[in-house]
């Protein structure tokens, strides 16, 4: 990157280790980059495209994004509206040119998150974080 970009890590601590980890892989992998790091948190992941929202609307709008957050299949259908309208909202924003990385587990198990999470193994917290800054090159490149 040119200059430093702004980005802001919105993160749902519903399963707080889950979500530390995964904030902690992103947060790396930004500062090693050169990025200025701000992270918020929200209830869960379902708020996270609302929170997008409302910064890009803001009077100073960051570079780019990571959502992070962590959905576990339950008893009830809760599970596929949450992971389902979430993933609808980050893409509806990334469709308008918002530089994101989607970084919202959507796992079977707690075991399965601890996978995806692991800060010394394949963390999606980080994967995101590249996203996110490989999204805000392509639109610096095309302006």
């Amino acid at each position: 990157m040119t200059d430093q970009p702004r980005v802001l890590i919105i993160a749902a601590p519903f399963y707080e280790d889950i979500s530390d980890q995964l904030v902690e892989g992103a947060r790396a992998h930004l500062e090693e980059q050169g990025a200025s790091v701000e992270i918020v948190e929200v209830p869960g992941a379902f708020e996270i495209p609302g929170v997008i929202a409302m910064a890009e609307d803001g009077a100073a709008p960051f570079d780019a994004y990571v959502g992070l957050g962590c959905v576990i299949r339950g008893e009830t259908s809760h599970y596929d509206y949450v992971c389902g309208e979430s993933a609808r909202g980050l893409m509806d924003l990334s469709l308008k040119g918002v530089c994101l990385g989607y970084g919202i587990l959507t796992v079977e198990n707690i075991r399965q998150a601890r996978v995806r999470a692991h800060i010394d193994q394949k963390n999606k917290g980080k994967d995101a974080a590249e996203a996110a800054l490989a999204m805000l090159a392509l639109k610096r490149r095309f302006g």
